[in-house]
């Protein structure tokens, strides 16, 4: 009897298991190393934060339990800090409003 031939499915369904299992551990290797948070890591590897927080909270876990421990606390760090770098960012914000209206309110003075 002749085997049927193997649907491409399969064997695509267990290369993208292959490198989201890889892309996980370079993920948490990133974070680890950087502290980085999930927002700057998916902007690194430019997939999305969904992505990245399903990468390192679920897949992670089952691949390495330990580098799941060290990425957990790096996540708990950034969520402890955040409103912390929320806060700087709207400082940015307005400083940098303030910069360009200055800015302009000398051009307007020196062309008069």
């Amino acid at each position: 009897m002749r085997k049927k031939a193997s649907s491409g499915k399969q064997n695509n369904r267990t290369q993208n298991g292959y490198l989201a299992d890889r892309r996980t551990l370079i993920l948490a290797d990133y974070i680890i190393q950087n502290g980085a948070t999930v927002r700057c890591a998916a902007k690194e590897f430019s997939i999305s934060k969904s992505t990245v927080h399903k990468d390192v909270t679920s897949r992670l876990k089952e691949l390495s339990p330990s580098k799941f421990e060290l990425v957990a606390r790096v996540l708990e760090q950034n969520k402890a800090e955040r409103h912390l770098r929320g806060g700087e960012a709207t400082k940015e914000k307005y400083l940098s409003q303030n910069n360009k209206t200055e800015k302009e309110k000398k051009i307007c003075r020196t062309s008069v």
